[in-house]
């Protein structure tokens, strides 16, 4: 129940407007309810209230590829790295979106940098993709 849920943390952002979290969950559910711009509007303003909620930037990048806006959704993935460099989804997500861009050399260097972490589909495209 995505409305339910959006309506739940108006609410406690209304008694906490401060709180990243209830920002974060509500843009997910947006994001659920296909309300990429909306979602975009909250995981931006949790990102302002703790600017190291990676994240809340991996999914603001994701909401960003819904819309096709994929070089901001490349910054959004470079930014959870940064701010957790074990982030296995970001890089993968990335690397992806090199390939879309025939960058394979960068996604397969991306795929590189997941499989170490224990990650089976980044071990995958490695296998499959790279040389």
């Amino acid at each position: 129940d995505y409305q339910g849920a959006i309506v739940d943390y108006n609410k406690a952002i209304e008694i906490n407007p401060q709180d990243a979290f209830a920002y974060g969950n509500r843009a997910v559910a947006k994001s659920n309810l296909k309300d990429y711009q909306g979602a975009i509007a909250d995981y931006s303003k949790a990102i302002e209230i703790n600017p190291q909620y990676a994240l809340a930037y991996f999914n603001r990048g994701i909401s960003k590829v819904e819309l096709e806006d994929f070089q901001a959704a490349i910054a959004d993935f470079n930014k959870a790295i940064e701010i957790y460099p074990q982030y296995v989804d970001a890089y993968i997500t990335r690397g992806f979106l090199k390939e879309f861009f025939n960058d394979l050399d960068g996604a397969c260097a991306d795929w590189r940098k997941a499989a170490p972490f224990g990650s089976k589909v980044a071990t995958e495209l490695v296998r499959e993709k790279c040389k």
